[in-house]
């Protein structure tokens, strides 16, 4: 998949996570925000800026401040996905007291997020049964 292909993939999954005129930003010279979407939690609505990144390794605690500062004045929130994992100093970053809060979505996560939203992924429940004959033997 393509990192294009993977921003739009994340913008249909946050459709059917329930957000709203979600868009893909993501280009060359992008500023570091790939797309925006909002989120309508009742009465309120919260404008959400995300990041999308396509890597087999860790994001790190950089990538978090770098995205934060993109988004620095322009969202109430940030949404940071992944196909790899978190450092956990991106853990700490994410959360750091007195800056914007930012989501991690790693690569196990989105998996159940697509396997929950039926995006591109079926399960199928197999049960498998073995007869044990030496406890059979035993009575």
């Amino acid at each position: 998949m393509t990192p294009s292909a993977f921003e739009r993939l994340s913008q249909r999954l946050l459709r059917e996570a329930g957000f709203t005129k979600v868009e893909v930003r993501g280009k060359s010279g992008d500023g570091g925000i790939d797309g925006v979407g909002v989120l309508r939690v009742n009465l309120v609505s919260f404008q959400v800026y995300f990041q999308c990144k396509k890597w087999k390794g860790s994001v790190g605690g950089k990538e978090i401040r770098d995205f934060r500062g993109a988004m620095q004045g322009r969202a109430d929130k940030g949404l940071f996905i992944t196909t790899g994992h978190f450092t956990s100093q991106a853990s700490d970053e994410a959360t750091r007291d007195g800056a914007t809060a930012i989501d991690l979505i790693d690569g196990d996560r989105l998996c159940d997020l697509l396997k929950e939203n039926r995006l591109g992924v079926t399960t199928e429940m197999i049960e498998r049964v073995a007869i044990d004959a030496q406890w059979f033997e035993a009575i």
